[in-house]
């Protein structure tokens, strides 16, 4: 495993607000994100009194090489994962949330109806609360899935691409990079924003980035965060490269200048890193 530079710096869990955050999660019987994929922010965000929420339990049906979500058969549903999710955000009262779930290839709409069922509690009992989709491709029953979730009418509707095109095979052998950009083509024609996020460190070439952020573009994705993948368990895949803060400079001017109306790129940002402040038009520092 390479040793990580000196610009790779993570925040220590700790504090009166991660104590707080991390006592809600856990009294709602919820999962995060930050917590089962290994996020290195996770100190930052909670400390913040933020998080992602994770649902449809905590056990994925894919094997991406990358990712330090448990893989394997998952387990029944919670029949009230709406409500404890409503719970948690009134207490956090938070304005701006995140629902993203793992995939589930055995479910008959991948989840679609339940993530619909959640914007439609939100919106009744926190009104004000934004509300940002991370959704998978749901490459089963696309057609039917994709129309729960747009009629669902969220603020944001983010599909991460992951990783670069040419990457989908050796990375995510059960991912298809066709599916993830049409379905990023479908939310862009409805009137909700597109969002997407990209790794980098696996050893893509420049080229490739450039040529996955044009595939982008092209989908009509809006809004983009590039961030540095981190090796997250022991027999995850290895870190080829450390990009520079100088790199991922370089790269965000790329994509403004492809068109990208929003772009955060740096070494720790990750998909839902300082959402609301990317859909607030905040600077990221």
């Amino acid at each position: 495993m390479k040793r990580k530079p000196s610009w790779i710096k993570f925040k220590i869990p700790g504090g009166e607000s991660y104590t707080k955050v991390k006592s809600i999660i856990e009294k709602n019987n919820l999962n995060t994100v930050c917590l089962e994929a290994g996020c290195p922010n996770v100190g930052e965000c909670f400390g913040n009194g933020t998080a992602t929420f994770l649902i449809l339990g905590d056990i994925c049906t894919r094997n991406c090489l990358y990712c330090s979500v448990t893989k394997g058969i998952p387990k029944k549903l919670s029949s009230d994962e709406d409500k404890k999710i409503v719970r948690a955000i009134k207490a956090l009262n938070l304005n701006y949330s995140v629902i993203t779930s793992v995939t589930r290839d055995d479910l008959l709409f991948g989840g679609a109806e339940i993530y619909a069922k959640i914007v439609q509690c939100l919106k009744k009992e926190v009104p004000k609360c934004k509300i940002e989709l991370l959704i998978p491709d749901f490459k089963l029953s696309f057609e039917e899935s994709m129309e729960l979730i747009i009629a669902s009418n969220p603020d944001v509707i983010n599909h991460n691409i992951e990783v670069a095109g040419s990457y989908y095979k050796k990375l995510r052998p059960l991912g298809d990079y066709k599916l993830s950009l049409k379905l990023l083509e479908k939310v862009s024609k409805s009137n909700i924003v597109s969002k997407s996020g990209l790794m980098i460190g696996f050893g893509e070439t420049r080229k490739e980035i450039r040529n996955t952020l044009k595939d982008l573009r092209s989908s009509g994705c809006k809004y983009l965060t590039v961030g540095q993948y981190l090796q997250s368990r022991k027999d995850g895949f290895e870190v080829e490269k450390y990009y520079t803060p100088d790199e991922f400079k370089e790269i965000e001017i790329e994509a403004i200048d492809l068109g990208f109306d929003k772009v955060f790129s740096a070494p720790l940002v990750r998909s839902s890193y300082h959402a609301s402040e990317m859909q607030n038009n905040e600077k990221l520092d």
